[in-house]
């Protein structure tokens, strides 16, 4: 299996300055705004669906027993919230593709 490219911040906002004919200030402004609104709107608890792309949602895990790996004392792994990802249908066949 091929090791995979990577693309960082700067190269998806100079990507996206590109693609929208903009400068690059403008495209990470935009950015910005589009990523700090799906983070306000899951934090607050909506499910943010962006058909064909993915959709992003609240994850809430119960408190739970565990074991520490390294000393094998058992431990109370409290409660807590993550955020969760699904892969649109559309974003997954052109992966495959």
């Amino acid at each position: 299996m091929a090791k995979a490219k990577k693309a960082n911040r700067t190269q998806l906002i100079e990507k996206l300055a590109m693609v929208l004919g903009v400068s690059k200030a403008q495209a990470e402004k935009t950015l910005n705004s589009v990523l700090d609104t799906i983070k306000d709107l899951v934090v607050t608890g909506y499910d943010v669906n962006l058909t064909g792309f993915g959709s992003f949602h609240q994850v809430s895990r119960k408190a739970r027993d565990g074991i520490n790996p390294k000393t094998r004392e058992k431990m109370k792994i409290p409660a807590s919230k993550s955020v969760g990802f699904k892969v649109g249908k559309t974003f997954k066949e052109a992966v495959k593709a």
